[in-house]
């Protein structure tokens, strides 16, 4: 008898990025495809410290199953951070019972398409816009729209004109600092003027912020939240970028009536994000400089970024643009018009180096003459190794059309 799977499975569109993947994982393909921070960012001695002195100092409320909102005191803790950043910004003070622990920031796009998204409603992004969250909000069977988006984010006029003919608009995702996968930042008149429609309409927001700690140079820029006058924004924070993706530990802000029915999601999946390694992070931020360790992070990347820009003005063809972005962790290759990022990859996997293709990043209009590369991870000789391969792929691949 045949396994039956729900038509929401059946539904799902097949990924190609898992077999791209795997052959990216070969150990002597250089490759830019992922979104890993650099491993030695990670503050292991500091760390073992607090996982020793938890254990120690509350051991059975560490090991015990915990509140679905999270622990009080990492919850605090972030309130205290955000409120420290952003209230002298115009954000309206946050309260920790506003903020929910998640299991990284991958959960908290799951349940906000799980409390708003029933089939074929709206879901309003940016062009390109970030896979994961694509994937995760794709499981409840909404429409996508791509928003047009330029150098400064998403348009507020052409949002506009989308929100006055779709009626089944349910939220708006975008990620306004350093987006994955352009590396753009949203200007702060590009913000006030979104917010602007977005309160008009009584449109919910989710602002995706994994990379807004990763600012290499320029003033910080007032986020969503601090322009929110109905509450409407569900803000999205993450330590994966600054402290390491493998506690699996981020944060939502959101008003009260939002947060009850992601509390009432977040019971039903996994009870609570685990208790220990809240607790770890927590006396992190309060024992150690957590604000001297993320500029650390800063100059680090601010650094592979210089060396795999350089690289790429030193190597590629002149008719090959790039982004160069002022913070997170990727940039956004353009391939002259006509081309195809997975073409091209096929010459790239020959020369033993790998990147992924830029169609993934748009779910409607599938443009093909993208791709995205990450500079975090490679240490600057493979960089300049790597890219100096991708360019004779890149000479090979025009040479051929």
């Amino acid at each position: 008898m045949a396994v039956r799977f729900s038509n929401t499975m059946l539904s799902l569109k097949p990924s190609d990025i898992g077999p791209l993947l795997a052959i990216i994982a070969q150990p002597d393909i250089i490759s830019f495809a992922g979104g890993l921070p650099a491993p030695q960012t990670f503050p292991l001695k500091e760390l073992t410290e607090v996982a020793v002195k938890v254990r120690e100092e509350d051991g059975a409320g560490a090991m015990q199953y915990g509140p679905s909102l999270g622990y009080m005191g990492l919850r605090k803790a972030i309130a205290d951070r955000m409120n420290r950043m952003y209230v002298p910004m115009g954000m309206e003070e946050v309260d920790p019972k506003n903020i929910m622990v998640v299991t990284g920031s991958q959960q908290g796009l799951d349940m906000t398409g799980r409390i708003f998204l029933d089939k074929d409603d709206v879901v309003l992004i940016e062009s390109p816009s970030y896979m994961g969250a694509i994937d995760a909000f794709a499981l409840n069977r909404p429409r996508f729209i791509e928003v047009p988006t330029d150098d400064q984010g998403m348009i507020p006029e052409e949002l506009e004109k989308i929100l006055q003919k779709e009626p089944k608009v349910k939220f708006i995702y975008l990620i306004p600092n350093y987006q994955n996968p352009t590396g753009i930042c949203m200007s702060l008149e590009r913000r006030k003027k979104f917010m602007d429609v977005v309160t008009r309409y009584d449109i919910p927001v989710f602002e995706d912020n994994p990379y807004g700690d990763l600012r290499f140079e320029g003033e910080e820029i007032a986020p969503l939240i601090s322009m929110d006058p109905k509450h409407l924004v569900i803000y999205s924070g993450t330590f994966s970028k600054t402290l390491c993706p493998g506690m699996r530990l981020a944060w939502l802000v959101a008003r009260d009536d939002i947060m009850k029915q992601l509390d009432r999601v977040k019971s039903s999946t996994d009870l609570a994000t685990p208790s220990v390694t809240q607790r770890e992070v927590a006396m992190y931020m309060t024992n150690y400089d957590f604000e001297g360790h993320v500029q650390d992070n800063c100059r680090l990347y601010a650094h592979r970024r210089d060396v795999m820009c350089n690289a790429i003005d030193k190597y590629f063809p002149a008719e090959v643009k790039h982004t160069y972005p002022h913070g997170g962790l990727f940039l956004w290759v353009e391939l002259p018009e006509g081309c195809d990022s997975r073409d091209l990859f096929k010459y790239a996997i020959e020369k033993k180096v790998a990147y992924v293709p830029g169609d993934a990043f748009f779910p409607v209009s599938g443009k093909r003459n993208f791709f995205r590369l990450n500079y975090s991870y490679t240490e600057d000789d493979v960089t300049e190794e790597g890219i100096r391969r991708l360019a004779e792929a890149l000479k090979e691949y025009l040479a051929s059309r």
